[in-house]
C-alpha cells in the first residue's frame, strides 16, 4: 500500500494527540522493558505477548523481514491492534550469511552461544575475510493497513577468541568497524549507541512519530 506524505503527517498527528495502546509480539522482558521506555514519551501504552498469553509462531519465512512480520502480523490478527516485533542475528560473508536467520538455532537447546561462537570460528576456518553483520528488522503491523519494516544494520569483524564479559549471544566475538573493542567490552549505553537494533528502532520511531 502507497502513502503520500500528506497520509504519513495526519497519521503521525492522530497518534501524538491518541493514547494508543501497541503490542510487543514478544515474551522476552528485556525488549519489552526497552520499548516501553522507547514508546512512554510517544503517548504509548505497550503490553506484550507474555501480557496476552499470545503462542509464539514458528518462524518460517526465510528473511529477517519476513519473520518479523510473520509475528507482528499474528499477533495483528489476534488481538486487533497495533503490533510490533523484530527478528535479528548474525550474517558472516564468507558464510554466505549463515547463521543468519538461524542464529538462535545455532546455539541449541537450551542455548549455549558458547557452542555457536565455537561454529562460526570452526566454519570459518583460515579465511581471511572475516567480515560479518548484526542485522535487526522491527515490524509494525495495523489492522487493515499493510505491514511496515525497518531495518538496522552494524558492520564488523569476527574476532577469536571471544573476548568480554558483558553483552550477550554473539557479542564476545563482534568487534564493529571503527571500534577497538567487542560489543561485549563496551557498556550497554555505548553498544545501544551503535547497535543493529538501535539503528532498526530509531527507523522506526522517526517514520512512525515524526521524530
Amino acid at each position: 500500500m502507497n502513502f503520500s506524505k500528506g497520509d504519513m503527517k495526519l497519521q503521525v498527528r492522530k497518534r501524538k494527540l491518541t493514547k494508543e495502546t501497541w503490542v510487543l509480539a514478544s515474551h522476552n522482558a528485556g525488549k519489552i522493558k526497552e520499548l516501553r521506555d522507547i514508546l512512554a514519551p510517544r503517548n504509548v501504552t505497550l503490553m506484550s505477548a507474555a501480557d496476552l498469553a499470545l503462542p509464539e509462531p514458528e518462524e518460517t519465512e526465510e528473511t529477517f523481514e519476513g519473520n518479523a512480520a510473520l509475528k507482528s502480523e499474528a499477533a495483528c490478527k489476534a488481538v486487533d491492534k497495533t503490533c510490533l516485533a523484530d527478528d535479528s542475528g548474525l550474517s558472516v560473508d564468507a558464510l554466505d550469511g549463515a547463521p543468519g536467520i538461524y542464529s538462535a538455532r545455532w546455539a541449541g537447546e537450551p542455548r549455549d552461544f558458547d557452542r555457536a561462537m565455537q561454529r562460526v570460528q570452526d566454519e570459518l576456518g583460515d579465511s581471511a575475510d572475516r567480515t560479518a553483520r548484526f542485522v535487526c528488522v522491527i515490524a509494525v503491523s495495523r489492522p487493515g493497513d499493510a505491514t511496515r519494516t525497518y531495518r538496522g544494520e552494524v558492520v564488523g569483524q569476527i574476532v577469536w577468541p571471544p573476548r568480554g564479559e558483558g553483552g550477550f549471544g554473539y557479542d564476545p566475538v563482534f568487534q564493529p568497524d571503527g571500534h577497538d573493542r567487542t560489543f561485549a567490552e563496551m557498556s550497554m549505553e555505548e553498544k545501544r549507541a551503535l547497535s543493529h537494533r538501535g539503528r532498526a528502532l530509531a527507523a522506526m520511531i522517526d517514520a512512525e512519530f515524526g521524530a
